[in-house]
């Protein structure tokens, strides 16, 4: 009898688990399901010129754990953009990355910064744009090596919104949201 118990017992928990990855493959959103929505969003315009974004950092249970602002200068034709990002936390640091992004002619994206490890990937399509990344991120003093999935949704004209997930070992253990509003040249 106790055998018969362990093995229901076991059988359980081989379910549980199966279905807790079936969610979480199910929850995967991709690109494709933004393709009607409006307004269109392509970053190759939207970035050209000055943006400023504000945001914050959370932590696996929610709490923020950083906030920031960040100046962006964009130059771009057609295939190229270039972005020029100056981040200031709310703890007096200050960070810089430059991002050279590139439209490949099936319409994804590449781009590279100094602090990315190898290319991100991407597309856009409709309002959003999603795309991947690895990078070495300084936390308290250690580096860890994490996984980003960037998700940028345009809500009007002026007005962006970016939630990344930053993974480690495919799970989510932090997570940054961004506003981004256009600003006039005299900024």
């Amino acid at each position: 009898m106790p055998c018969y118990i362990a093995r229901v017992s076991n059988i359980k928990k081989i379910l549980l688990i199966l279905f807790i990855f079936g969610i979480i493959g199910c929850s995967s959103a991709n690109i494709d399901m933004y393709r009607d929505e409006s307004p269109s969003f392509n970053p190759f315009q939207y970035f050209k010129g000055n943006t400023k974004a504000w945001g914050i950092v959370q932590d696996r249970s929610g709490r923020v754990v950083r906030r920031f602002t960040v100046d962006i200068k964009g130059d771009s034709s057609e295939h190229k953009l270039t972005l020029d990002e100056t981040f200031d936390y709310s703890d007096g640091t200050v960070d810089h990355r430059v991002w050279e992004i590139v439209k490949n002619p099936d319409g994804t994206i590449v781009g590279e910064a100094d602090d990315i490890l190898g290319l991100a990937h991407g597309s856009f399509l409709g309002n959003a744009m999603r795309w991947e990344y690895e990078m070495n991120l300084p936390v308290l003093g250690k580096v860890y090596k994490v996984k980003f999935d960037d998700w940028l949704w345009k809500l009007d004209h002026d007005s962006l919104i970016n939630r990344s997930y930053i993974k480690k070992f495919g799970v989510t253990v932090a997570e940054v949201t961004l506003f981004f509003r256009k600003v006039p040249l005299e900024y």
